[in-house]
């Protein structure tokens, strides 16, 4: 493989799968004010649809996960059986007449998201040769990064020309795609199954692997620190027209899809480089938008700056875990629940520091600190580089 297009197209349908995942994860951002006024709700109250979505992600995940090892369930078939599941609790919330309805609804999308992402890197680093993986995942993170670009602005206009239950109908008629895809096109390999519970639940025992989830969970909450408030820092902050937020946040989303690409290419030979590299940059990024005052040209500059790092560092967080530990389910989807938690403290710590009367710009410095938290982590491996763990399997 010597080349993008010669990775095989199921990596692709893997990537259109995260991207109808996390699509479905954000909406909610998109058409708040329309929810609020269906259910006779405060927007507060909307937040939490993505909150208890995340929630769900963080908590439920890992458990699913290991129920479907300890029944010996083959990767495809998870795949399937969850992505079905995930489809009912989007038709769920799509004909929610009440709050809690919905509520719960979002809690079971979450619950399924979370292993059916854990399943598609596993899958993903099965499809491929070791050396190949950082590539591979950078294509299948590509759909996580057209989610803000692609996804929610297409949710959002259809919620403005036919109300908030077609977008939620996109959303299932989305996944309903990629069920069918997954089920005609991803081949069933012989060898495709997780190793034993004990052995995947014995990978955990590993040093290094929490080394690599710490990192990445500090990394995402460095990013949605400051990112969580982007839009008031914007408006009141720099001065930013609320029409011109759009194709800003658009032009965000264009750097998480230039630094994931780049990144990606680096991954598998300079892991650790890309991400202290990444997490310098993060850093620089915030602390400069804290400080930018009322030039405005820095301020946009530091903003896509943060859109070249952060979330575009997936590719090297994930191949870091590989290394660490071979990619199983368990493996996968917690990480991914940590990197949820990560986002949800970030985000936390960020609406603290506003509260608290620091200022719009406080999460700023919340999102600087973490980073230079997510540096330190760094520190032990680059100085004394651990051996890469025996596969479970």
């Amino acid at each position: 493989m010597t080349d993008r297009a010669s990775l095989p197209p199921a990596v692709y349908l893997l990537g259109l799968t995260i991207f109808s995942l996390v699509t479905a994860e954000f909406m909610v951002a998109g058409i708040m004010p329309a929810l609020a006024a269906e259910f006779s709700v405060s927007l507060a109250q909307v937040g939490n649809l993505i909150a208890f979505y995340a929630l769900g992600m963080a908590l439920g995940g890992p458990p699913v996960t290991m129920l479907l090892i300890s029944r010996g369930v083959r990767n495809k078939h998870a795949l399937l059986g969850l992505l079905a599941a995930y489809v009912l609790a989007g038709v769920l919330g799509a004909v929610a007449t009440q709050y809690e309805v919905l509520l719960f609804a979002r809690v079971l999308m979450g619950i399924t998201s979370s292993a059916c992402l854990g399943l598609c890197m596993t899958l993903c680093a099965s499809l491929v040769p070791v050396q190949q993986r950082g590539r591979a995942i950078a294509v299948v993170l590509a759909g996580l990064m057209m989610s803000p670009v692609a996804g929610v602005p297409m949710i959002n206009l259809v919620e403005h020309s036919f109300g908030w239950r077609a977008s939620a109908w996109v959303i299932v008629a989305l996944s309903m795609l990629c069920t069918l895809l997954v089920a005609a096109c991803l081949k069933q390999d012989p060898a495709d199954g997780q190793p034993a519970l004990s052995r995947q639940w014995a990978a955990l025992r590993n040093p290094s692997l929490w080394g690599a989830y710490l990192t990445s969970g500090l990394i995402i909450g460095a990013t949605f620190a400051g990112f969580s408030y982007i839009t008031p820092i914007l408006i009141e902050e720099v001065g930013v027209r609320p029409s011109h937020v759009a194709p800003l946040l658009a032009l965000y989303g264009v750097a998480n899809l230039l630094g994931n690409m780049v990144v990606g290419r680096v991954a598998d030979r300079h892991t650790f480089a890309a991400l202290g590299w990444g997490l310098l940059l993060l850093m620089a990024a915030m602390a400069g938008f804290a400080l930018a005052g009322g030039q405005v040209w820095l301020n946009l500059i530091c903003f896509l700056a943060i859109g070249l790092t952060g979330v575009a560092l997936n590719p090297a967080m994930v191949a870091r875990v590989m290394k660490a530990a071979e990619p199983g389910a368990l493996v996968n989807a917690l990480h991914t629940s940590i990197i949820t938690g990560g986002l949800a403290l970030g985000s936390w710590a960020g609406g603290q520091a506003i509260d608290a009367g620091l200022g719009l710009r406080s999460p700023l410095w919340v999102g600087a600190a973490m980073a230079a938290v997510g540096l330190l982590s760094l520190a032990r491996p680059l100085l004394a580089p651990a051996p890469l763990a025996k596969p479970c399997a």
